[in-house]
């Protein structure tokens, strides 16, 4: 059957049915919501290797390093290889090429999880020999994804491109180029290996059939293999003029009757991307587009269905996801009365009406399907008008992109070993988990009634990630009132919030703050998130709610807090974030007045710990400062807003009263908001917010973690409530151990106490010119750390802001005021080393 899951009944029929099956999706899928201009990803710069050289080579802004060259992060271990070159190509990149005569392995480090884009060039030239005996095996994590590749001659639809999404976890992610046999070789151009687009690849589809509804889910663990990436109506495209280096290639050859189709006119306006970002498709994609040749309608050069029909080769009875890229480039006014179907098949319809995606005209969106194919080896796609008699209807399309889907990816091979014994036990004891599957069904039935609120009167799991960027629409809620969308696709049910939190029950309350109490759960896919509910008289409300999400939408950063998804039904707000095992920093300090020892979470934290909680704080507000073309003032940095995972790594958190700026303003005039204590003096008294408020804010954190009391103290005498003047005063003395936590004493290194003070007195200087900028806090804070761990013996002024080299025979010396972008970058880059594989790369021995 052909169904499509839509926001309204879509218009199908059911007669003249074959036995092969489309599974469709049409869900909410989050993704940079606003324009490209707006978004926060920006292509990665590891790892991009050419392959067979020592030297680099520059694609559109991207460099190739030469995989002879040494960089950190990648090793190749070559086995029998040579290197060959054939310099009269007119492409650069695939001048060189690395050919493997043996099995070899090309290992990359990867500091942050998610769906990567791996792409093979495989470009055959002469200077490679025999290219009838290039015939191998590619594998990731020891599972094929490209099996008995052969080399094809060139023709006018080849592209030296094999391109993979996979789905790679923090570690290291091995390929393996294997030749299929002893006479064979395998050879690569060039390789690329970086993270995609955050939900750049939908996970959960729901997919209706008549009399059930199936659910499609788990995508991203699939591999996904590319097998068309077409520019309907344009020409070629090449990763030259493609923010994610893609190649797209015209569409004419796939056109099934030529006369039923003409290319409209290259668009010169601008486009509406509201819907779709550029990583989605370049505007050379949404820019051009074919339709309806209504003159060559009675010219017998197509069926009696005037349609326009493409036909994509396919393999046989697999999964496919399949996305139609349409921008309203050919309606002269308004698109509002512009209606037409597209056929998959030719025996599913789905209504495209680009007025209901956005009441404007040049506003690229996409449809995503999950689609089987039968067994005639090809996908055909159509777009038609509708029957309706409007002379004015027409019909197009824009771009067009069929991925293979791998669902049996099973990295490492670990169960085919195991296949034998499987098939020898299967039937002996399928009775007993069949038994045992109906019980457990039975059980969650009986547990899901339970929890069952009785306003909802079924459970409905809505995606997390759907599969089209034109689902985000206006919403209203349960009282009318209209407000906009987010246009995150983040959105979970009220209902699935109600099943997570047993209808919030108090014993899975782990704590309230000034937003509102916070739960903790497990989803059904099983991941462990932590929610906060706003709650009537917190202090913070809807505009908090919205900016808090609106910012979590444009960053994405190993000590940010990742925003899983939000509820905005009726009066309900509610956030949902990744859950953070160990709780706030402060848990680990000192227990909240009245409250007893025995209440803070985990045991006390060791100097080394706090410094690299600190560090790593230091390192997610420099992101938050500099990360983008938008400053993002975080506004409320204390020890409660930053949270440890289960492996103690700091995530900054709880962005209600952030700020975006453009970077290059000294400050934003706004009204004082904040915690009590870490309220930048300046701030306060000008109204004046500027990047160096949270540098103010995170030298009072420095001092909780290094005294473990609480910033204001009202039952302590009055010279000691105040920590950052109290504990300044001793500094000034020179006595900064005389306070520091009990539990520490003799345990800080003196001369990386001595600098901590410094970077502590910097912070909290009165005037935020003279503060430094969190890339130099956080570069001092990584040379404390550099001296609490070495044993060299040192005298005070070795360690001023003056003389800060170690004791080694090549000193480069660079203060505080000195540090350019580039050194920033550098920073952020050397994030997967270890403390002394920082320095050892940086090669700078000194404090900021």
């Amino acid at each position: 059957m052909l169904v499509l899951l839509s926001h309204s009944p879509p218009d199908m029929s059911m007669e003249g049915f074959q036995p092969m099956k489309i599974l469709s999706c049409l869900s909410i899928w989050f993704l940079f919501h606003s324009c490209a201009s707006n978004s926060d990803y920006t292509l990665p710069d590891k790892y991009f290797i050419n392959c067979g050289s020592s030297a680099s080579v520059l694609v559109s802004t991207q460099t190739f390093i030469g995989d002879e060259s040494s960089h950190g992060g990648y090793k190749l271990s070559s086995g029998n290889s040579k290197a060959v070159e054939e310099p009269t190509l007119a492409i650069e990149l695939y001048r060189t090429a690395r050919i493997f005569i043996q099995s070899s392995s090309h290992e990359f480090g990867i500091s942050e999880s998610g769906i990567y884009v791996v792409r093979f060039h495989l470009f055959p030239f002469s200077s490679l020999g025999n290219l009838s005996n290039a015939r191998f095996n590619i594998l990731a994590y020891g599972s094929p994804i490209l099996s008995n590749f052969t080399v094809k001659n060139s023709s006018s639809d080849f592209l030296p491109v094999q391109e993979f999404f996979l789905p790679v976890s923090v570690g290291k992610l091995r390929i393996d180029f294997v030749p299929f046999d002893e006479h064979s070789f395998a050879f690569a151009n060039a390789i690329e290996v970086f993270v995609a687009p955050l939900a750049f690849i939908p996970d959960f589809s729901d997919i209706p059939v008549p009399g059930e509804v199936q659910a499609y889910n788990g995508q991203l663990r699939s591999l996904l293999h590319v097998i068309h990436r077409i520019n309907v109506g344009g020409g070629n495209i090449t990763p030259d003029n493609d923010t994610l280096l893609r190649y797209w290639i015209p569409d004419d050859d796939y056109l099934l009757y030529k006369g039923t189709a003409k290319n409209h006119g290259i668009y010169t306006g601008t486009l509406n991307r509201q819907k779709a970002t550029i990583f989605d498709a370049p505007d050379s994609v949404y820019r051009t587009a074919k339709e309806m040749n209504f003159d060559n309608n009675n010219d017998n050069s197509g069926p009696n269905t005037f349609n326009m029909t493409w036909r994509f080769d396919v393999r046989n009875r697999a999964k496919h996801l399949v996305r139609v890229h349409f921008c309203d480039i050919v309606t002269n006014t308004t698109n509002e009365f512009t209606k037409f179907n597209l056929y998959i098949y030719s025996k599913f319809n789905k209504e495209i009406y680009p007025w209901d995606v956005i009441q404007q005209t040049a506003a690229p969106f996409y449809i995503d399907f999950v689609v089987d194919s039968d067994d005639s080896g090809s996908m055909s796609i159509s777009v038609a008008p509708k029957s309706d008699n409007n002379k004015n209807q027409t019909a197009f399309l824009n771009g067009v992109e069929i991925m293979e889907v791998i669902d049996n990816f099973a990295p490492r091979g670990s169960h085919s070993k195991r296949m034998n014994l499987f098939i020898i036990i299967g039937p002996c004891v399928g009775g007993v988990v069949l038994v045992l599957v109906i019980l457990a069904m039975f059980m969650f039935c009986l547990k899901r009634r339970k929890w069952m609120p009785v306003e909802t009167p079924d459970w409905h799991l809505v995606p997390l990630y759907g599969g089209s960027s034109h689902s985000r629409t206006t919403v209203r809620n349960t009282t009318g009132s209209a407000h906009a969308d987010l246009n995150l696709g983040l959105k979970v049910p009220f209902s699935e919030i109600l099943y997570v939190t047993r209808k919030f029950d108090t014993k899975l309350m782990i704590g309230e703050g000034g937003f509102g109490k916070v739960y903790k759960g497990v989803l059904r896919n099983g991941a462990k998130v932590a929610m906060k509910r706003s709650e009537p008289g917190h202090g913070q409300g809807r505009p908090e709610f919205r900016r808090e999400i609106t910012v979590l939408s444009k960053i994405r950063h190993q000590n940010l807090v990742p925003l899983i998804g939000y509820c905005d039904e009726g009066d309900e707000m509610i956030l949902v974030y990744e859950f953070m095992e160990r709780g706030t920093l402060r848990d680990h300090l000192y227990s909240p007045k009245g409250e007893s020892e025995e209440s803070t979470v985990g045991s006390k934290l060791s100097w080394d710990q706090r410094l690299r909680i600190c560090i790593g704080a230091a390192r997610g507000l420099d992101y938050l400062h500099t990360g983008s073309s938008r400053a993002i003032i975080h506004r409320d940095i204390k020890s409660t807003n930053i949270l440890l995972d289960e492996h103690y790594v700091a995530n900054v958190a709880d962005f209600g009263l952030s700020r975006l700026d453009q970077v290059d303003q000294t400050h934003v005039t706004t009204d004082v908001k904040g915690s009590f204590g870490y309220l930048d003096p300046e701030y306060l008294r000008c109204f004046q917010l500027t990047l160096k408020s949270d540098v103010y804010s995170f030298g009072v954190v420095l001092l909780e973690v290094l005294c473990a009391r609480p910033v204001i103290d009202h039952s302590l005498p009055r010279e000691r409530v105040n920590l950052s003047e109290w504990a300044m005063s001793w500094q000034r003395k020179g006595e900064l151990d005389k306070i520091v936590d009990p539990l520490l004493v003799g345990k800080i290194n003196v001369n990386c106490l001595r600098k901590y003070g410094e970077t502590v007195e910097k912070c909290l200087q009165e005037y935020g010119v003279d503060r430094p900028s969190m890339i130099d806090v956080l570069w001092d804070l990584e040379y404390c750390l550099k001296l609490q761990n070495t044993a060299v013996v040192r005298e005070p002024y070795e360690d001023s802001t003056t003389d800060v080299g170690l004791p080694l025979p090549v000193v480069q010396r660079l203060p505080s005021a000195s540090l350019e972008i580039g050194e920033s970058e550098l920073i952020h880059e050397s994030y997967g080393y270890s403390d002394g594989d920082v320095f050892s790369q940086l090669k700078l021995y000194g404090a900021r």
